[in-house]
């Protein structure tokens, strides 16, 4: 796992995929902010700062420091208050709690796919927090090897993320990274002796990825700097005494590196990249004590990935002339010529190629046309393609990683709004797609109960934008429905429509959910994306207005109704769209926001600033700073009347510092003019994905989700 951005996409109500019975709702006295004890204050501490002869007073900038006993003080009063106003939701979270782990087989497990001889899966078990790693040598009968029981690691821990794990060639070794601070980067890597469950004594800090060589005894990885940012690549021999070797660096602080194994297992590379720009390096990994060169050297604005297949190279190649990209087959001793390389999927304005996977006779590639998913597949023999294409109108399907090269059949998911997450086995010769599971939903759910609908919104510049839209099959149109409208809309992050167990809580009393796809993410193509970042970024907020000024138009909701949602640099999307019309709006939450863009964007000691230059501009260019200055949410507060708003933060969060969210709530609390409550609320144990458990996270979800229900006067 490597960070690759500071805002990963996160729908923190995403957890399991099921629905909830109907409920019965009833209306409840919505309570204000004068009806409780008054709300936390921040102290005044005035910092100034000058840009290009702008000055700029930062009264709450002390909330950055976490060895400040004062602040820590504030945030533990500012929980202190959220319980306190949310106290009278109390039974109405329990029994959101009870219906979302109802909707969970807590005794399940994942699909096995086959690797190297072992068939691998997880599992959960009932009660149980975290999840076993577990494989099964042959076939699928053979006796259970737990490599790890996530429950027994995580025992006596606050927080624990168990990030991923590679097995050695030889299957006798795997290496994992785990930490306990609930932070998405600084993890440990640690190798397993698989014959006794025991680790070895390696133990290695900061390490963001990791792959073994062929010999089963060699690992490269990559660690972060004090910035976070991957940027050297290190060679480990187990046994060895001698000090890791230095395998390369990357000085531009603009480029994260990341390790990639072929699926043929012949290769290691090393990807170092920008959000615009890449280059690879290779090492054969039947060579681990050879040296790394470069594939083909870096090019601005020239974005590519390298898939090996053992009779050539497959390069998916993107620039500013094929924004959406287009597939190259390269021979393997002459890939350096690029007069040398054909063309096997062609450029096209209106396909998106996401990424490609390569099997021995078979090319396959995700493609995303008209804001919605397709499975290309290329026979390498005689150059015909087919597509495995879908019926309804809004759905999400994804290739989920078949991991052996000589594999007959591709790996895939689908699922929408109203259809579980189901698995496939997509047959390449019989052009054939078998289920293999469905996910069991054990509360009942029955997908003909609800109606789901594709919705285009007109954006303020004419601009078409889809939404995807869920209700029950009851539900009327008459502006008196309640209402939730998600979305993320940054890095190309397309905000699929698929089934979110959690959010029907909310459709199964009476809401409308809708997901928006706007400008900054790729949902339409890489255009879609191009036009929603840098200069442009104002895209993204309009675009959401446009989908919100939708739904009341058309009668879904009302503005007295509405809630919106969004998490990371969609908490970006709710504090801008909030600033800009908090008219629309009746209640918002918005999950670990980044909301300090200016004063994030100009600290570079913060952890990957400098990467994020190429989405939201760089801040130490006028130009930049000014437009950057005009929509950031924290600078842009202003004396007016807001929604309700819920803030969540976490205290070790490493990609959206904490005091982000807490900045912004003090800063609303002096000048908003309304009495609707305002609340923040911090998980003092963990990071950007809160709490880590499965069962903790759904208490967090059930929180959010009463907040929404109580804003609307829904009871229980």
């Amino acid at each position: 796992m490597t960070l690759y951005s500071k805002l990963g996409p996160a729908i923190v109500l995403a957890l399991g995929f099921a629905a909830c019975n109907t409920s019965t709702n009833t209306t409840m006295k919505v309570t204000q902010q004068s009806d409780f004890p008054k709300p936390p204050v921040a102290a005044v501490n005035p910092s100034e700062f000058t840009e290009f002869g702008n000055k700029r007073v930062d009264n709450y900038f002390w909330l950055k420091d976490k060895s400040n006993p004062e602040v820590i003080d504030y945030l533990k009063a500012e929980n202190a208050y959220s319980d306190t106003v949310m106290s009278s939701t109390k039974v109405l979270q329990d029994k959101l709690f009870a219906e979302m782990k109802g909707r969970i087989k807590e005794d399940d497990e994942t699909v096995p796919q086959l690797y190297n001889g072992y068939y691998y899966y997880s599992r959960t078990e009932k009660g149980k927090q975290y999840r076993l790693n577990c494989r099964k040598k042959g076939n699928t009968t053979a006796p259970e090897e737990v490599m790890f029981d996530v429950n027994k690691m995580a025992d006596g821990k606050k927080a624990f993320i168990f990030s991923y794990f590679a097995v050695s060639p030889d299957n006798k070794l795997a290496a994992y990274a785990s930490n306990e601070t609930g932070s998405f980067a600084d993890f440990t890597l640690k190798v397993r002796d698989l014959s006794n469950k025991t680790d070895l004594s390696l133990k290695i800090e900061k390490v963001q990825s990791f792959e073994w060589a062929n010999d089963s005894k060699t690992l490269f990885y990559t660690v972060g700097n004090e910035a976070l940012r991957s940027w050297r690549v290190f060679r480990h021999v187990l046994g060895s005494t001698k000090a890791d070797e230095l395998m390369f660096e990357e000085p531009v602080e603009q480029f994260i590196v990341n390790l990639e194994k072929s699926k043929t297992n012949d290769f290691i590379f090393i990807r170092t990249g920008s959000f615009t720009t890449s280059e690879y390096h290779y090492l054969p990994a039947s060579e681990p004590a050879g040296k790394f060169k470069v594939f083909i050297p870096r090019v601005k604005d020239v974005d590519y990935s390298v898939t090996h297949h053992k009779e050539k190279f497959f390069i998916k190649y993107k620039d500013r002339e094929n924004l959406n990209g287009k597939v190259y087959e390269a021979p393997l001793n002459s890939f350096a010529d690029r007069s040398t390389w054909k063309e096997v999927i062609a450029h096209n304005k209106d396909v998106k190629i996401d990424y490609i996977d390569v099997f021995d006779k078979y090319l396959a590639a995700q493609t995303r046309k008209n804001g919605l998913n397709e499975i290309l597949i290329l026979n390498l023999a005689d150059g015909k393609t087919k597509t495995i294409s879908f019926p309804e109108p809004v759905y999400t399907a994804a290739m989920s990683g078949t991991p052996e090269y000589t594999s007959a059949n591709l790996r895939y998911r689908y699922t929408s709004l109203n259809r579980p997450n189901t698995v496939y086995d997509y047959n390449f010769a019989k052009n054939e797609s078998v289920k293999l599971k469905e996910q069991e939903i054990p509360s009942g759910f029955n997908p003909d109960d609800y109606t789901v609908e594709r919705v285009w919104a007109t954006a303020a510049d004419g601009v078409k934008v889809p939404m995807s839209v869920v209700y029950k099959k009851s539900l009327k149109k008459d502006g008196s429905n309640p209402a939730l409208l998600y979305s993320y809309g940054s890095y190309g992050s397309s905000s699929d429509a698929r089934f979110i167990a959690n959010f029907y809580s909310l459709i199964d009393r009476g809401f409308v959910f809708a997901i928006a796809q706007i400008r900054g993410g790729s949902d339409m193509g890489e255009q879609w994306y191009e036009d929603g970042k840098l200069l442009k970024k104002k895209n993204t907020f309009t675009d959401f207005i446009a989908c919100a000024e939708k739904l009341q138009a058309d009668k879904y909701t009302s503005a007295s109704k509405l809630a919106i949602m969004g998490g990371s640099a969609g908490g970006l999307l709710m504090g801008a769209v909030v600033n800009m019309r908090p008219d629309l709006f009746n209640t918002v939450v918005a999950q670990v926001p980044f909301v300090d863009v200016i004063n994030t964007m100009l600290d570079e000691s913060l952890p990957l600033t400098t990467q994020e230059y190429e989405e939201w501009g760089n801040p130490n260019v006028e130009e930049d700073y000014k437009y950057i200055l005009s929509y950031s949410p924290y600078d842009n507060v202003k004396a007016q009347k807001y929604p309700s708003i819920l803030c969540t933060a976490g205290l070790n969060d490493s990609q959206i510092s904490y005091h982000e969210p807490a900045k912004f709530v003090a800063k609303l609390r002096t000048l908003k003019t309304d009495n609707n409550i305002l609340l923040l609320h911090t998980n003092m144990e963990s990071g950007h994905g809160g709490a880590t458990g499965r069962f903790d996270a759904l208490k967090e979800i059930a929180f959010q989700v009463a907040f929404i229900l109580n804003r609307v006067g829904i009871g229980e």
